[in-house]
């Protein structure tokens, strides 16, 4: 083997180094970044002895509650949103759940009044906490992967904030 063939193999397992440090690295803040948008992943959630049903979900950097979940035992992932009087599923997740539309009516967001669509949910859970029978708006214009978990659920559960936890509970 020449010189030059070694100080390429060299330059080359040096440039080959550097990749995979680079590809680490944006793994691992992709993980950090995605911990700080929702670090309620592992939900705590348990059941009193008395059938109480309580979760603890931490704030997360932009100060918003988000919570994995579950729409007719479908996976979904929830933002708390006091301000929300139903619940509003994005358009393309409520298409991805099966959803049906119901009929047309206009609510007031805080961009302007837009056409939504009624619909049921069989189920809504967040961990331990369970909900029947629930109505929910599917709102197209709506981008995104949370759902707004609004009043017409959280209005059904006691919600205590203590600095950046809140705990829900549901009562039997």
């Amino acid at each position: 083997m020449s010189e030059h063939q070694g100080k390429s193999i060299g330059k080359g397992m040096i440039i080959a180094a550097w990749l995979i440090a680079l590809g680490l690295l944006t793994l691992f803040f992709n993980k950090v970044l995605e911990n700080q948008h929702n670090p309620n992943k592992s939900l705590q959630s348990s059941v009193s002895s008395s059938g109480t049903r309580e979760i603890k979900l931490l704030r997360n950097r932009g100060g918003h509650y988000i919570t994995p979940g579950e729409i007719n035992q479908h996976e979904v992932l929830f933002m708390l949103d006091t301000g929300a009087t139903t619940i509003s599923i994005p358009g393309d997740i409520a298409n991805r759940l099966n959803l049906k539309k119901g009929f047309a009516f206009n609510v007031s967001t805080a961009n302007g009044n837009i056409q939504v669509y009624a619909t049921r949910l069989k189920q809504v859970k967040m961990g331990d906490i369970m909900l029947e029978n629930v109505s929910a708006n599917i709102n197209p214009h709506m981008d995104g992967k949370e759902i707004l978990m609004g009043m017409n659920v959280l209005k059904k559960l006691e919600m205590i904030q203590r600095g950046d936890t809140l705990t829900l509970r549901q009562y039997p």
